[in-house]
């Protein structure tokens, strides 16, 4: 299955005004919550501070990857340097989840114990991080379609604005019905919906960065299809991966049979213009053999022989 390319295209220089906007505004709103959320005694406010200053330290680290990643290949680089988005949006994630299992201990002290907070302030303060989390996901949303790295944002911002409605209620309830143990209680659902986003998103830069088979690619289909091509005995020594999010690439050996060895270029060109129709494969790199002189026993995905891994199971030390 392809990808979507139908998802909003926005310049590169006006993503990067926008990322810039997020920065400043983040990092203002960091340090007006710390502030009041140490003056008012709120823990709730402060976990929605330290999950804004992780925001912003997300949006520096994006920043910094998107500048990065319109490099062209170099000798040190020779795939470029796109993949250090998903470098990015892992480490943001991985912030993400030390911030909510910090949350949830802190919480849970303030339960045993719960502290006085001046509600006042954690509403006014709540509600102006509201907006301000609100215009950060509006200026991140059409930019995550096609980034990891900008979803990771995304997905901040997202959790950041849902953080300020929660503390904004849990200000209320304590204006209205003196429940102080609110505060705590939210710090502890805002921590464990951080780690419910981070833990169903974390999976994806992982695989990427370990070189795993897209997700939306059915192997067997690619495979099949390339065996279905006339003249192709088999396949084997397959790699499928991903150079970056949205590239997928091919490399394998395909074995000939003998009478159609003189057609080897034609072959190989129908099966690129397959793999690019079919499945958005528009990088392959296709090593071919003939049938009596292919690799005996070997492995259909990787680089290795079956006979060979049998022969370590069985040697000695």
């Amino acid at each position: 299955m392809p990808h979507d390319h139908g998802a909003a295209h926005v310049e590169p220089d006006t993503g990067d005004r926008r990322v810039s906007i997020a920065i400043w505004a983040n990092g203002i709103l960091t340090v007006a919550q710390i502030v009041g959320g140490i003056l008012s005694g709120s823990l709730a406010l402060i976990a929605d501070a330290l999950h804004n200053f992780s925001d912003m330290a997300a949006l520096v680290i994006a920043f910094a990857a998107r500048k990065i990643s319109r490099r062209p290949a170099d000798e040190r680089m020779t795939f470029g340097y796109g993949r250090v988005e998903v470098v990015a949006a892992l480490i943001n994630y991985t912030t993400l989840i030390l911030i909510g299992i910090y949350l949830i201990y802190e919480g849970g002290m303030r339960i045993i114990s719960p502290p006085e907070v001046q509600a006042w302030t954690v509403v006014v303060l709540g509600s102006i991080a509201l907006v301000v989390d609100a215009l950060t996901a509006v200026l991140t949303y059409s930019m995550q379609k096609g980034s990891v790295n900008i979803r990771a944002l995304f997905l901040h911002n997202l959790s950041d604005a849902l953080a300020s409605v929660a503390v904004v209620v849990s200000g209320t309830l304590i204006i209205l019905y003196d429940m102080w143990w609110i505060d705590p209680a939210i710090t502890i659902g805002i921590a464990v919906y951080i780690l419910y986003l981070s833990f169903a998103e974390i999976g994806g830069p992982i695989r990427t960065l370990m070189l795993g088979s897209p997700p939306d690619i059915d192997s067997k289909s690619v495979l099949s299809m390339m065996r279905g091509v006339e003249g192709v005995d088999d396949v084997h020594h397959v790699h499928l991966w991903q150079m970056e999010e949205s590239e997928p690439a091919l490399d394998c050996h395909v074995v000939l049979m003998a009478d159609a060895w003189s057609r080897m270029e034609d072959i190989k060109s129908q099966i690129k213009r397959r793999l690019e129709d079919q499945f958005d494969i528009s990088h392959s790199s296709l090593e071919f053999e003939h049938e009596h002189r292919q690799h005996q026993n070997a492995d259909l995905y990787g680089h290795g022989r079956s006979e060979d891994r049998n022969a370590a199971q069985f040697s000695g030390p």
